[in-house]
């Protein structure tokens, strides 16, 4: 048996299939909740105690009114096409804001 032609059990079922030095896998399994805790932790340290995030929804909601305003009829023709496919949500009834 050499390193480029592995000698392979008969057993097609045996976990150690395949391996060249016949060991089973190892199950392998990470917990990364104290991690995940962490970063949250971290990204409410770094927005600050004043972050209103119902503001900040408003200001979102703003930018994508501002955004699809004004627009001539070939990109109000492409928004409505974007919104009747489902790839933008209805803004104004239906249409961009004006």
């Amino acid at each position: 048996m050499s390193a480029h032609d592995p000698t392979h059990p008969t057993d097609p079922g045996d976990p150690a299939a395949g391996r060249p030095d016949g060991s089973a896998p190892v199950d392998f399994a990470v917990d990364l909740t104290a991690h995940e805790a962490h970063r949250r932790a971290q990204v409410l340290e770094a927005i600050g105690p004043h972050w209103d995030p119902v503001e900040a929804l408003h200001g979102e909601e703003a930018a994508y009114d501002l955004l699809y305003s004004g627009l001539d009829e070939e990109q109000q023709r492409v928004y409505d096409d974007l919104v009747a496919a489902g790839v933008l949500p209805p803004r104004g009834g239906g249409r961009a804001a004006a």
